[in-house]
């Protein structure tokens, strides 16, 4: 059984006041054992509770506790979740982990696919790896949402594109989990001559019977490496592919908000920039549920910078910087960098498209961009007087890129001073014209085919 190690103890709080210190043991609440984080959140919003703990030294103390509804005891355990952390059984024929290139850090290989960091953290998960016990506790605890990677709702190809013989067995699940309430949000990760055509048309209208509790649906085109030896043989979208799946997936919007009252399913704007056309306007995107997975953040970041432009004073010292970004968004870019140097005319912005080289041209998306590439494209080019990062190129609550280089290591390299903008138009403006009180380097929370974010500066 798992033992729940105290890492640490609130000054001033009811566990501290307990005398309960880090290194002690949770053993059971009210007589219950736990087993992860909620069963402890669930057992602890009693005003009256009974904690039995283990001392480090073997002996066992049994606390009883009166507070008010809801009150944290102040415990945090060494690990977060209270259980092991649930790795994927899957061998996914589009997985971006397996077109990592060998010798980075550890963590980087790991795969995740727990539906308790569906919800804690917004990952997506296959569901693959989840019992009967599992949804229950989700439907008991009202645990919502739950992000699910769908890919495809034929349950024979499911087991292909996963390379899992029970990867088709996760329907009934899911359909319990809506009949419950429980809020659900999907993605497809879409493979050419896999599960696109006739395979998506069958997906998008299968999903009608998740509904309502199936909120929003992304659709992502695969994302290629150049280190795909011994994997499935994919092929990259064509622009004419990238127009045939937006008219498909148009059509189902059309057919989900007359039905529904929202669009649903929703492609990602990869595909717009592919074939060339036109983003949606903002309230094509029903509240922009899908922003981790690249859904509407163009323009997201466009509204907030042309509100965050209305707001300003319209006072600023002339100066140049630079904005580094992927080749997919740097046309947007900069266009956003035009309407700024409208209203700010002393203040000069030059966006620099960097070629992804660490893993492959085919990647052109910000998140992906490594910390070598920066110094190799962008050393001994004039850059003004500061560089801006959008966040997502670096890792979540660090302030390294993908390939361990720091953004101070990148800073001296090139010899220009590095501002990170934060999440959102109103803070790529302030970066620009030096307004941020304090620049960390640091990213918040990433958009990419295989993860999650709130940054979405592209």
């Amino acid at each position: 059984m798992q033992k729940h190690v105290i890492g640490a103890v609130a000054e001033g709080s009811i566990a501290d006041e307990l005398e309960i210190e880090p290194g002690d043991e949770l053993v059971s609440i009210n007589g219950k054992t736990i087993e992860d984080v909620f069963d402890y959140h669930y057992l602890t919003n009693d005003e009256y509770l009974t904690m039995l703990v283990k001392k480090a030294d073997g002996e066992e103390w049994e606390l009883e506790i009166e507070k008010d509804l809801e009150e944290d005891l102040g415990i945090t355990f060494v690990n977060s979740l209270m259980d092991e952390y649930r790795s994927c059984r899957n061998k996914c024929m589009f997985c971006f982990i397996d077109q990592m290139p060998p010798g980075m850090r550890e963590t980087l290989y790991f795969k995740d696919d727990d539906s308790r960091l569906s919800f804690l953290q917004g990952n997506y998960v296959t569901l693959t790896n989840m019992s009967d016990h599992d949804i229950d506790r989700i439907i008991y605890y009202h645990l919502a949402p739950i992000n699910i990677s769908f890919h495809t709702t034929n349950p024979e190809l499911r087991c292909k594109m996963l390379h899992n013989r029970f990867a088709g067995d996760v329907f009934d699940k899911i359909r319990r989990l809506a009949d419950a309430g429980i809020e659900l949000n999907g993605q497809i990760v879409l493979c050419k001559g896999i599960n696109d055509g006739q395979e998506l048309e069958r997906t998008l209208k299968d999903f009608e019977v998740y509904m309502p509790s199936l909120q929003s649906v992304s659709i992502v085109p695969v994302g290629l490496t150049k280190y795909r030896e011994g994997l499935y043989p994919l092929e990259p979208f064509t622009t004419e592919d990238a127009k045939t799946v937006i008219d498909q997936v148009e059509r189902w919007q059309q057919y989900y908000m007359e039905k529904t009252g929202t669009h649903r399913v929703h492609c990602s704007d990869e595909w717009y920039l592919l074939a060339g056309r036109e983003l949606p306007q903002g309230d094509r995107y029903d509240g922009y549920p899908q922003l981790e997975n690249g859904v509407g953040m163009l323009r997201l970041l466009e509204e907030e910078v042309q509100e965050a432009l209305k707001e300003s004073d319209k006072t600023a010292e002339a100066g140049t910087v630079t904005i580094a970004t992927g080749y997919l968004a740097a046309p947007w870019i900069k266009k956003l960098a035009e309407k700024i140097m409208t209203v700010y005319d002393g203040v000069k912005i030059e966006v620099m498209a960097i070629r992804n080289d660490f893993f492959g041209e085919k990647i052109t998306v910000s998140g992906l961009i490594t910390g070598q590439d920066l110094k190799k494209q962008l050393q001994g080019k004039a850059l003004g007087e500061r560089l801006i990062l959008p966040c997502n190129m670096l890792r979540a609550g660090e302030n390294v890129f993908l390939d361990d280089m720091t953004v101070e290591q990148l800073e001296q390299a090139l010899g220009t001073p590095i501002a990170v903008a934060d999440a959102g138009g109103g803070d790529l403006v302030k970066t620009i014209l030096h307004r941020n009180k304090v620049e960390k380097h640091k990213r918040r929370q990433l958009y990419e085919q295989t993860d999650s974010s709130n940054c979405r500066t592209s």
